[in-house]
C-alpha cells in the first residue's frame, strides 16, 4: 500500500519534469477565514430537526438526509463517483430494529415498587428481543464467565431464570479483553433470561478523557440472530439502587464492588429486588446509504491518490417514544464534511491530491456503512494516502483529541499550527472506535478527530442543536481543513 512518505519520494523523483512551483504546498491561510459557523450551525440544525427523525439507518429519514447531503455536493459541482442512477450513493441491505412506545420497567425490593422512567432512569438495548417477564436480579460483576483465565463472575450464582445486572466495560487485567458480545454469551450459558448493564462510578482514564457519563444511553447489542437476550441499559443511581437492596447483612456500595472488582476481587451476589420488564421490538430491512462526492486534485502526478474526509451521518430515530436528534453525534461532523468541500469547491486553488468525501450510515450499528466501503470502494484502496473521521465535533472543553495512526505526528502539529490552535491538541494513537476503524484494518493511515472534555449529551435524547458550542464547532472545522490540505499537498 503506498504510503504518504512513499509518495513524497515518487514526487522528489519526477520534480525534473514538473515546473519548479509544483512542489511548492499553496497558502491555506486566505480560506481558513472562509469558514462559516453560522453555516455549520444551520446545517446541524436541519439534520437534528424532528423532521429528519434521528437519521436511523435503514430508514426513510435516513434516505432524505442522505438526499441533504447528496444535493449539496452537486450544488458544489463535485464530482460523483458514477454515471448510474445512484451517481452520489453506494447502497445496501440492512436491517432496522426499533423499540415502540409503551415499554416498562419496574423495580419492586425492600425500598418498595418503583417505575423507572425512560431515557432518565433507563433504555432498552435498540435490538432487543421483545420481552415481558419478572424475575429476580443477580449481580455478577463485570458479567464475565471464564474459568481458563481463572475469572468466572457467575460461579456460585443460580441466575437461571433470573435477570443479570453488569457493569460496563472490564477489569483492568492485563491481556483480558472482553466484549459486550461476550458477555450476552456468558449471560446465556448460565441461562440468564435478561440482562441489565450501566456504568460504574469508577472510570479508566480513557472513559474520563471521552467523558463518560452516568446516563443509560442507545446501543446495540451486535449479536448474531438468534444469540440475543432482553436488555436495557440503566443509569448508574439506579445501579446504585439496586445493589444497595440485597439480603447482606452488610450491605455495599456500587463503587465498593466496582473497586474491589479493579482489585481482582468478585463481588457477584443475589439482590433483593425483582424487575419488571415489557417491551415490543420490531426489525425491518431497509437500505443504508453511503453519499460520496469527489474533488479531482490539481498535480498530474499526484490526482490519482485520495485523502478521504468522512464523517457518519446516521444516529439512532426514535426509540421507544423518544427523539435521538444527534446534533452533536454526527450532525456536527456532517456539517464540517460539507463545510470542508464548499471552501474546497469554490475556491480557484485546488489541492494536488483528490479528495473524496464520504458521508457514512450505519455507523452506530456497527460500522456498517465504512466497512462496506472497504468492500466496494469507490477509489482503490491502495491509492487512499489517508482516511480522517471527524465525530463528535461540537461540544468541548475547548480543546481536540486527535487519534493518529500510520502517520508522524508532526503533520498533526503542523495543521494545529496551521489552524492557529497548536495549543489546543491533544495526539493519541489509535481509537478503537469509529469509521476510521475498517480503513486502519487494511493498513490505510487514519487520523481520527473528536472535540475534547465531556459529551454529557452522548447518545441520548438530550443531543440537540442547542447544545452545540460555535467555538468548539469552527475550530474542529479549521482543524480538519489545515488536515486535509496538508495531506492533499504534501
Amino acid at each position: 500500500m503506498k504510503s504518504l512518505a512513499a509518495a513524497s519520494s515518487l514526487l522528489l523523483l519526477l520534480v525534473s519534469v514538473h515546473d519548479a512551483g509544483s512542489d511548492e504546498q499553496p497558502s491555506l491561510t486566505p480560506f481558513l477565514s472562509h469558514i462559516s459557523s453560522a453555516r455549520l450551525l444551520r446545517d446541524i440544525e436541519v439534520l437534528s430537526a424532528p423532521d429528519f427523525h434521528g437519521r436511523q439507518t435503514g430508514t426513510a429519514s435516513d434516505e432524505r438526509s442522505a438526499g441533504f447531503v447528496a444535493d449539496r455536493f452537486a450544488s458544489l459541482a463535485l464530482h460523483s463517483i458514477s454515471d448510474s442512477s445512484s451517481k452520489w450513493k453506494i447502497s445496501t441491505a440492512v436491517p432496522t430494529n426499533h423499540i415502540s412506545e409503551g415499554s416498562r420497567l419496574r423495580l419492586a425490593g425492600k425500598f418498595g415498587q418503583w417505575t423507572a422512567r425512560i431515557s432518565h432512569d433507563y433504555l432498552p438495548v435498540l435490538d432487543s428481543s421483545s420481552v415481558d417477564l419478572t424475575g429476580s436480579i443477580v449481580f455478577v460483576g463485570y458479567g464475565i464467565s471464564d474459568p481458563a483465565r481463572d475469572w468466572d463472575e457467575y460461579a456460585g450464582q443460580n441466575v437461571r431464570g433470573k435477570i443479570v445486572l453488569f457493569l460496563r466495560g472490564q477489569p483492568p487485567r492485563e491481556g483480558m479483553r472482553v466484549s459486550h458480545q461476550d458477555k450476552i454469551r456468558y449471560a446465556r450459558m448460565n441461562g440468564a433470561s435478561a440482562f441489565l448493564m450501566c456504568t460504574g462510578p469508577v472510570l479508566t482514564a480513557y472513559e474520563a478523557r471521552r467523558g463518560v457519563g452516568s446516563s443509560p444511553v442507545a446501543f446495540y447489542n451486535q449479536v448474531e440472530a438468534g444469540e440475543s437476550l432482553p436488555g436495557a441499559w440503566l443509569s448508574t443511581e439506579v445501579c446504585e439502587r439496586i445493589l444497595g437492596d440485597t439480603q447482606a447483612k452488610t450491605n455495599h456500595t456500587l463503587r465498593d464492588a466496582q473497586e474491589q472488582l479493579n482489585r481482582m476481587v468478585i463481588q457477584s451476589r443475589a439482590t433483593a429486588t425483582q424487575a419488571d420488564m415489557q417491551w415490543r421490538s420490531s426489525e425491518e430491512r431497509g437500505e443504508l446509504h453511503n453519499v460520496l462526492a469527489l474533488l479531482p486534485g490539481a498535480d498530474a502526478g499526484l490526482r490519482s491518490e485520495y485523502v478521504l474526509l468522512g464523517g457518519h451521518r446516521d444516529h439512532f430515530g426514535e426509540q421507544a417514544g423518544v427523539l435521538f436528534p444527534g446534533a452533536d453525534d454526527n450532525a456536527s461532523g456532517t456539517a464540517i464534511l460539507l463545510e470542508i468541500a464548499r471552501i474546497l469547491a469554490e475556491s480557484n486553488t485546488k489541492p494536488k491530491r483528490s479528495v473524496l468525501f464520504v458521508s457514512f450510515s450505519g455507523e452506530e450499528q456497527g460500522l456498517w456503512g465504512s466497512r462496506l466501503y472497504i468492500s466496494k470502494p469507490a477509489r482503490p484502496l491502495n491509492h487512499t494516502s489517508a482516511m480522517i473521521n471527524v465525530d463528535h465535533a461540537g461540544i468541548g472543553n475547548g480543546r481536540l483529541t486527535v487519534g493518529i495512526t500510520g502517520l508522524p505526528n508532526d503533520l498533526a502539529r503542523g495543521a494545529a499550527r496551521t489552524a492557529g490552535i497548536a495549543e489546543r491538541v491533544d495526539l493519541y494513537g489509535f481509537f478503537p472506535g469509529g469509521d476510521h476503524v475498517p480503513f486502519k484494518e487494511v493498513g490505510i493511515p487514519t487520523v481520527t478527530i473528536v472535540t475534547g472534555g465531556t459529551h454529557p449529551h452522548f447518545h441520548t435524547p438530550s443531543d440537540t442543536a442547542d447544545s452545540i458550542q460555535p467555538d468548539v464547532l469552527a475550530a474542529a472545522a479549521r482543524y480538519v481543513l489545515a488536515l486535509v490540505w496538508e495531506l492533499a499537498n504534501r
